[in-house]
């Protein structure tokens, strides 16, 4: 299995259920809530994975932090910005040192 093949699928799954009724998906309830709410939900998720990192087992962190991809992934859709944009960026960034690439940022 493959990290990679499975982010597609859920960003395809995310994408097909954008209009979804908000009563029967949870993605389409967020979609339906704006970007607004889905970074603030990210950011509550980044929280729960944070805290999983520093006390709590390997299944726990796993479960986190798909939870944070999945609301990523539904982030990135209120925004209309393309997991294909994402990868550009990071492509743009391989072998360019963390700490150049840090110091290059627009202030």
């Amino acid at each position: 299995m493959s990290l990679g093949s499975e982010l597609d699928a859920l960003a395809e799954t995310i994408e097909a259920r954008r209009g979804d009724d908000p009563s029967k998906s949870y993605t389409a309830k967020l979609l339906a809530k704006g970007p607004l709410h889905c970074g603030k939900k990210l950011g509550e998720e980044g929280v729960e994975f944070a805290l999983a990192v520093a006390a709590q087992d390997d299944a726990a962190v796993a479960s986190e932090a798909a939870d944070v991809i999945y609301h990523l992934l539904v982030a990135l859709a209120a925004r209309g910005v393309s997991p294909e944009a994402v990868a550009q960026a990071l492509l743009n960034r391989r072998g360019v040192s963390g700490l150049d690439e840090k110091a290059n940022r627009p202030k």
